[in-house]
């Protein structure tokens, strides 16, 4: 088993989850060395200059063979030929893991890879709405929960590591299969985005002022509206992968939304009540 400190560790794509894994890894001791890899020159340079990094190789092979333990951070589609080439890269007992949002259009790209055992497909559930090297920050993942997929098709070595170091960062784990993960990440977050998008193209559209969104804005609008700010380069592809979950929630939440315009266009106050007390049990789930 590799000793922490004595690990090197490539982080391919230094936005704001890779950024904030290094941070979090590094605070926690858990390397002696980062290299990272970004296709951004300027983004590069500012997670040098952020100390998210100790060097920035230009080479994807070369930053992969140096390492014990590499990250692929890239957004989704960009995932699709990062990692096979990636695992073209390494060996035992090198270990490596995405971080993505979706999982089964990746695993099936690796499925037949013959060093596939050396991945292990991670979600780590914690992010903000800002992206790049600037959006870094430590302990970001304190708490949250980390989501293993098909962990039994990776070597059991390498699936250890990653739990170890995981559970250093205090997250919580949970095992899916890839079907799984995509279908449930559809209902709690991919939805939460397409609806915080849908909410700001609303309101954009009918308050052509914007200094009034600005002056009116309360603590309930801007935290639902948040999301919004997401990058459309992570996201697209997010949605793209997992499109036919996030139309099937999609399809239910427009349902929900018609149903809620119904009670109020016929002023049904009791039944409206109702439905608020019914979305009210959530808390119990969500303290």
């Amino acid at each position: 088993m590799l000793q922490y400190n004595h690990m090197t560790i490539t982080i391919i794509g230094l936005g704001l989850i890779g950024g904030s894994l290094a941070l979090s890894l590094r605070q926690q001791g858990l390397a002696r060395h980062f290299v990272g890899v970004e296709a951004s020159l300027a983004h590069a340079r500012r997670a040098l200059e952020l100390g998210l990094v100790d060097e920035i190789e230009t080479d994807l092979s070369t930053a992969v063979r140096q390492a014990d333990f590499i990250v692929v951070a890239v957004p989704m589609d960009a995932m699709l030929a990062v990692l096979p080439a990636v695992l073209d890269a390494v060996a035992p007992p090198q270990v490596v893991i995405d971080v993505g949002s979706t999982k089964q259009a990746l695993l099936a790209a690796v499925a037949r890879h013959p060093r596939r055992g050396r991945f292990v497909a991670a979600h780590p559930m914690a992010g903000t709405e800002h992206s790049g090297p600037e959006a870094a920050v430590p302990g970001l993942f304190d708490g949250k929960t980390v989501v293993l997929c098909d962990a039994e098709q990776s070597d059991p070595d390498a699936v250890q590591l990653v739990e170890k170091l995981f559970g250093a960062l205090a997250m919580r784990l949970l095992c899916l299969d890839a079907a799984a993960h995509d279908l449930h990440t559809a209902y709690v977050s991919h939805i939460s985005h397409i609806t915080s998008f849908a909410l700001a193209l609303t309101v954009l559209e009918k308050e052509k002022e914007e200094q009034r969104i600005f002056d009116l804005a309360s603590g309930g609008f801007a935290s639902t509206v948040r999301l919004a700010k997401s990058s459309p380069a992570m996201w697209v592809p997010i949605l793209r992968q997992n499109r036919l979950n996030v139309l099937d929630v999609l399809d239910e939440h427009l349902h929900q939304l018609q149903h809620l315009r119904k009670l109020l266009a016929r002023e049904d106050y009791g039944s409206l009540t109702q439905q608020i007390e019914q979305a009210n049990h959530i808390r119990k789930i969500l303290p």
